[in-house]
């Protein structure tokens, strides 16, 4: 029997030829000619009435429309080779629940404690709209963000919009990196359409809602004790807890409450299947609504919002002792107890300061913003693969990862965003050359971000408009022996960074977007 080879080839040509177009494609991603650089500083324009807007969207997955975990083990996982079931109310033959982003993989969702939101501050002056939008999130790629924006009513005038994820480790998989994996993660694109349409309806509120109001600022230092362990050497907190009140001119009711520090929402460690903010859901309801006594308050009403810090090195409430607000009692186990005692001490202290002798009235809110596209080079080896294939961020730059940095100023207070996980010694300094580590010689990423910014209240949003993980000092960097700090193996810490040289590259983009702003900044005054 003759066998006629050619018409085997053309199709093995044809399948290749659309495997490589897929592949092509998913290694462009979605957005491939966006790009940021631009600075606006009102110039020439008086500072107006500041103009304030508040909304916020729920973007809790419904847990009847996906299959439920039935025999919920001690590590949270599902484990089907343990003999783990599940009710398959989707009738896919599949198990489909909703998986858990942070931790382990395979950890579906059982149950919620309270709601996730897509929460919206609009800020408008002279000119320059500007939205804050922080995400009940674990982190969301960069390119979701970008459609987002591209997504927004045109008339409504938006200059910019910063998005920011709280981290919290209970919130669905935005990712892809801990959904359950046969052969390849599977992200559920029905909650990324979720997410994506209530954050840009709650942007859209915002703007709408937007009427005159005054801004009042102020900051505490938040001591570890408590409240947080750093778990990599050397020990470096974010210890700068800042907060912005925007009230209404009319009524002088709060319009929102801005929130910025950093720490882990993970205070219920990887056993948990409960969906959750953690310690910032007990935050903003304490700051909205008060506390009974003992140790209680009055809350400031309006909104509340909180965005992540500095949370990189590794910022957690894992392993300490949390007091409950009266001091009389204090809990060690990782519990909703423990994310309660966290978040209503912090709103305490949030309180106490926005009511305090040491409160400040923004004298004359002009607005601003600068960003920029950065390029970070991406070398630990498995994000590099699933970066070129497209699996995870995509958007393949021939070596390096799309992200993005932004400066926001609003009068006396100035924000600068970075799109990770980033270590406090960046921030505020410390970076050290340990013996031992992988690039010895001087620090790279001095000075710190925080002393090169311009503010009288300066804030640095983590996981902003991005997701690319650890942010590590170069000199820090340690996965080859010997290792640093005397250890027989690496600190946790490189395994989830995209590599030694993305810190540099942040850093130095960074302070030449500050230093070009504050140019621009100064020459509007001038003018």
């Amino acid at each position: 029997m003759q066998v006629h080879k050619r018409p085997m080839v053309a199709l093995f040509v044809v399948v290749g030829v659309m495997i490589a177009a897929v592949m092509v494609q998913r290694m462009l991603g979605p957005h491939r000619g966006y790009d940021v650089d631009l600075v606006e500083a009102g110039a020439g324009m008086e500072a107006e009435t500041l103009r304030v807007g508040a909304a916020k969207r729920n973007i809790t997955p419904n847990l009847d429309a996906y299959d439920v975990y039935t025999d919920v083990s001690d590590s949270g996982r599902y484990e089907p080779h343990r003999g783990d079931t599940y009710e398959d109310r989707t009738r896919s033959g599949r198990f489909d629940p909703v998986w858990l982003g942070g931790f382990s993989y395979n950890r579906p969702a059982t149950d919620v404690n309270d709601p996730l939101w897509a929460r919206a501050v609009a800020l408008r002056n002279n000119g320059v709209t500007v939205v804050l939008v922080s995400l009940d999130s674990v982190g969301i790629f960069q390119d979701r963000f970008i459609g987002m924006r591209k997504a927004l009513d045109p008339g409504l005038g938006v200059d910019h919009v910063v998005f920011s994820s709280t981290h919290t480790h209970a919130a669905p998989d935005t990712m892809g990196l801990w959904s359950y994996q046969y052969v390849i993660d599977r992200l559920d694109e029905a909650y990324m359409a979720l997410l994506h349409g209530q954050t840009v309806a709650a942007i859209e509120e915002a703007v709408r809602n937007l009427e005159p109001a005054e801004a009042h600022y102020a900051q505490v230092e938040i001591a570890p004790e408590g409240f947080v362990r750093d778990s990599r050497k050397p020990i470096v907190y974010d210890t700068v807890l800042g907060c912005i009140r925007f009230t209404s001119q009319d009524s002088g009711d709060t319009i929102a409450t801005v929130m910025n520090w950093g720490n882990h929402p993970e205070g219920l460690d990887g056993s948990n299947t409960v969906i959750t903010s953690d310690f910032p859901h007990y935050w903003r309801e304490a700051v909205e609504n008060g506390l009974p006594e003992p140790n209680g308050m009055e809350g400031l009403g309006g909104m509340s919002v909180f965005f992540q810090g500095m949370c990189g090195g590794l910022m957690t409430p894992l392993g300490i002792e949390v007091p409950h607000r009266s001091g009389e009692r204090s809990v060690s186990e990782n519990t909703f107890e423990k994310a309660k005692y966290l978040g209503e001490n912090l709103a305490i202290r949030t309180v106490e300061a926005l009511t305090g002798p040491d409160v400040r009235t923004m004298e004359r809110p002009r607005l601003g913003f600068a960003g920029k596209t950065v390029y970070v080079p991406i070398e630990t080896s498995h994000f590099r693969w699933a970066v070129k294939l497209g699996v995870l961020h995509p958007g393949w730059f021939w070596g390096d990862a799309r992200t993005e940095i932004n400066v926001i100023r609003l009068g006396e207070v100035e924000i600068l965003t970075t799109p990770g996980e980033l270590y406090p010694e960046i921030g505020d300094g410390g970076v050290e050359s340990p013996d031992g580590a992988d690039f010895p010689g001087e620090p790279v990423e001095i000075p710190p971000l925080r002393e090169a910014m311009g503010g009288e209240l300066n804030l640095i949003f983590g996981l902003a408009n991005d997701a690319i993980g650890y942010i590590i000092p170069k000199t820090q960097w340690d996965v080859e022996p010997p290792h640093a700090y005397g250890r027989d193996r690496p600190q946790y810490g490189e395994s989830n960074s995209g590599g030694p040289n993305v810190a540099p590259v942040l850093h130095r983009e960074s302070l030449e977007l500050l230093q070009r702003f504050h140019e621009a900044w100064r020459e509007a005054e001038a003018g």
